[in-house]
């Protein structure tokens, strides 16, 4: 039955190489056949996983006696993974009408799209089910070298020179944590994830600041992806440029295998009490406030919606990495309740800017003015992620944030503990001021505004809105992750329940 935990991981990538290799077809429905079937069929596998494979292992084979490639998924590789299915089985779904043919000029490189896509979807379940952090270096390098392609997708000089950072960036961390894992491997057990660290305790007395260089060195790396100061240039430039369910699953998902590194190395490899009270969190959480504060800013001031929403990635996602600087209960209930959170609203957020654009055209905020009119049920969708995403009860940003602000208060961290608090609050503010300008001039486009004059059927002329809704087929998962963002903030005891299990477990 352990085997069962192989299926989400292999499935996916071999149906995704099937889709590559083959011929093109003529009738793209073949291609949304295979693709929507392999969604479907992987996201059952890993429910199925989710209640029958935690703590089971498996050992795929041996780099040498001592690093194995091996799976072992714990209660918080599954979290990942759930939320790593719901996104992409979504995301994946709004592709299909998303590459529909436009005026009848089919979408070049459809089938090269969805072979990525679902090689990267069983990529990414391997590195959650990772059971050690060879395993985990070995997916995550897999995961930046095949994500790739989506963000070269339009092969257009912008993509090319966006993904060409994105890799750069990306080696540039991945090498930083490596070389921290070759000094990790003399003072540890073993390299298995295991819940408060693996330090051998005889063997660092005398070596502490190397140590610390090491485990400094491992966090800045893994940070890359997930966008921190100061190496978070390349996650601006590259998700604009993708295709919208790619910019979704990039901002809202690839940047959690970042997160996921830093909380594997500090929680399960060194352990929380080896880094609190050193250098190493002082620096870390200056970098992670200057982040969200830095991130919060030049979202507010970027007139691209794409690009003002990947700005708002940047500074989100080092929320998340501010509750795991604080290695403190509460703070990292609050970390890892945002990760989830964070996923569904900036997905849902990006697959509204890919409606919008796909619908209008329109890729500037200052656009936008009357859309709430055109496209109501998105705009609606829109409004509600955003109140999320700012923290405003009883949605699910809020509970995420409330419990980063006790936890950074209960830390008693000098300055921290307060101005933690302070800048969250400040950037909750420059995120509405980002945010719902777009609704407000949306539905309110003011007393001057003159929609598109437009044809009736009688042939008269006259100003009025004429609706531009996306299609079904792109709502359904824009209304479902709305639904979740929401939800999620109205009954999150269950969710909580089960991370304070696993905070527990490793504090």
């Amino acid at each position: 039955m352990i085997y069962i935990m192989l299926f989400p991981i292999f499935f996916p990538i071999a149906a995704g190489l099937f889709l590559l290799v083959m011929k093109e077809p003529e009738d793209r429905r073949i291609l949304t056949g295979i693709t929507g079937a392999a969604l479907v069929m992987t996201g059952a596998s890993v429910a199925y996983a989710l209640f029958h494979v935690s703590g089971e292992a498996i050992i795929l084979f041996r780099f040498t006696v001592t690093l194995p490639i091996y799976f072992k998924p714990d209660n918080m590789g599954l979290l990942f993974a759930a939320a790593v299915t719901i996104v992409w089985v979504l995301a994946g779904f709004f592709s299909f009408s998303y590459m529909e043919p436009h005026h009848g000029i089919r979408e070049k490189g459809e089938k090269r799209f969805y072979g990525y896509y679902l090689i990267v979807f069983g990529i990414l379940l391997g590195l959650d089910f990772a059971g050690n952090m060879i395993t985990f270096y070995m997916f995550y390098e897999l995961m930046t070298l095949l994500s790739m392609p989506l963000v070269i997708h339009a092969r257009s000089r912008e993509a090319v020179m966006a993904a060409l950072k994105y890799m750069f960036y990306s080696f540039c961390g991945a090498y930083m944590a490596l070389f921290g894992l070759y000094f990790l491997s003399r003072f540890g057990n073993t390299l298995t994830f295991t819940a408060g660290g693996v330090l051998d305790k005889s063997m660092a007395p005398g070596n502490e600041n190397l140590l610390l260089v090491t485990a400094f060195f491992m966090i800045l790396g893994f940070s890359v992806k997930a966008g921190m100061f100061p190496l978070h240039a390349w996650l601006p430039t590259a998700h604009p440029v993708a295709p919208a369910p790619a910019s979704a699953v990039l901002s809202a998902i690839i940047v959690k295998g970042g997160v996921l590194g830093i909380i594997r190395v500090v929680y399960y490899l060194f352990g929380a009490e080896f880094i609190r009270g050193t250098w190493v969190q002082t620096v870390w959480l200056t970098l992670t406030l200057l982040t969200v504060f830095m991130g919060s800013m030049l979202a507010y001031r970027e007139g691209m919606l794409k690009k003002r929403l990947a700005y708002s990635t940047v500074s989100q996602v080092s929320y998340i990495l501010f509750g795991l600087a604080l290695l403190q209960p509460a703070a990292l209930v609050g970390a890892v309740l945002h990760v989830v959170f964070h996923a569904f609203i900036k997905c849902a957020l990006f697959l509204i800017a890919g409606a919008v654009i796909h619908k209008t055209g329109k890729t500037q905020v200052g656009d936008l003015t009357g859309i709430g009119k055109e496209m109501p049920v998105t705009i609606w969708c829109f409004t509600f992620v955003s109140l999320a995403l700012t923290g405003i009860p009883p949605t699910s940003g809020f509970i995420s944030k409330w419990y980063l602000a006790i936890g950074a208060l209960e830390s008693k961290i000098e300055v921290f503990s307060w101005l933690g608090p302070v800048v969250l609050l400040v950037s909750a503010l420059l995120t509405a001021g980002y945010l719902l300008p777009v609704t407000i001039k949306g539905f309110f486009p003011g007393k001057d505004y003159q929609y598109p004059e437009e044809s009736t059927q009688d042939g008269k002329k006259g100003f009025f809105t004429k609706k531009k809704e996306t299609s079904f087929y792109m709502l359904i998962p824009v209304v479902t992750l709305t639904v979740l963002a929401v939800a999620l903030g109205i009954a999150p005891n269950p969710l909580i329940r089960y991370i304070s299990g696993i905070v527990s477990e490793i504090l």
